[in-house]
């Protein structure tokens, strides 16, 4: 009895190696047999994550048999995740700091978006902000020094009401853009710490004296061009003479914003670059040839239609090179 369990255990080890040995070999996610095949994992910006559903989607049609494994956490977690090798890619919309490029992280610009200031449209004062705007100074008033608690304490035309100010609670690329806006940083935002951009975009939606900031996504309603119902956007007073003039009127639709973002208009930051963050270069030929979809034409002439700004050509080069 011993002895056949014996041959049995021999004899399925046989198959097993004969079935392993002759198998496809897959180096890097790549085989002759199959082509690309894998898993691909990705966390982090929520202004990415709705870009990367939609590439993730598209890549799958060419290459059936990889798979991808996708979510939103802020800029924050991504970076964390991919430097401890959570994930493959971390999704990273905001400037990388010197410890984390230390630690190995590289960034791959994938495309542009905006950080936008957001209102209630309901708040008493929208009327007169949509015409006289806000300056860079008086946001830093309200976000950083909270010097204006009352929206009549920025200007004697305001109601009394108060200033309800909503910032990010997780570590956010959006949250780190809307302060270097002021030359600070994501910690010196002052206000109810609210988590992601939903989060902050429903807060808004909820307050008629409240103000907060949202990645373009959050804020326009891409089937309709126009801003989602119950949200609005507050202009920048650019010049600072207490009107939005002609040139600073680019928030009707999004078409008009994103031609804002790409021209220059729309000043960066709050505009800004989105990248995907490998740690280290890449040797994985199935991570090279998903990045490199994802700069190719077709992949970055669906940008405009889902609220983001395609990279130039020469721009595009220089991230290719990367790999």
């Amino acid at each position: 009895m011993i002895r056949k369990c014996f041959i049995v255990l021999i004899l399925s080890y046989v198959i097993v190696f004969k079935m392993t040995s002759c198998a496809p070999k897959v180096k890097n996610g790549y085989s002759k047999e199959h082509g690309f095949e894998g898993n691909i994992s990705l966390s982090g910006a929520f202004a990415l994550y709705p870009l990367a559903l939609v590439w993730s989607e598209d890549f799958k049609k060419i290459h059936p048999n990889v798979r991808f494994n996708i979510s939103a956490g802020g800029a924050g977690k991504g970076i964390a995740d991919v430097l401890t090798g959570m994930v493959d890619i971390g999704m990273v919309s905001r400037d990388l700091h010197e410890q984390e490029i230390k630690k190995g992280a590289v960034p791959i610009i994938v495309a542009k978006d905006a950080v936008i200031c957001t209102i209630n449209p309901d708040n008493p004062n929208y009327p007169t902000i949509l015409k006289r705007g806000l300056s860079r100074e008086e946001l830093l008033n309200i976000f950083v020094n909270r010097k204006f608690k009352t929206w009549k304490e920025i200007d004697s035309q305001f109601t009394a009401d108060p200033i309800n100010v909503y910032v990010r609670s997780d570590a956010a690329g959006a949250a780190e853009t809307w302060a270097k806006f002021f030359g600070h940083k994501q910690e010196d935002l002052q206000g109810i710490g609210i988590f992601g951009d939903p989060g902050i975009a429903q807060a808004i939606k909820d307050d008629i004296n409240g103000i907060g900031f949202n990645n373009i996504n959050y804020v326009y309603n891409l089937k309709t061009n126009k801003v989602f119902d119950r949200i609005a956007v507050v202009p920048l007073d650019l010049n600072k003479n207490g009107h939005v003039e002609d040139n600073e009127q680019f928030y009707g639709t999004l078409s008009n914003l994103t031609e804002a973002v790409a021209t220059g208009k729309y000043p960066a930051p709050p505009s800004r670059e989105l990248t995907f963050v490998t740690r280290n270069k890449t040797e994985s030929l199935l991570l090279k040839e998903f990045i490199s979809f994802v700069l190719q034409k077709q992949a970055q002439s669906q940008l405009l239609e889902n609220g983001y700004v395609p990279l130039n050509e020469t721009l595009i080069k220089e991230e290719l090179n990367k790999l």
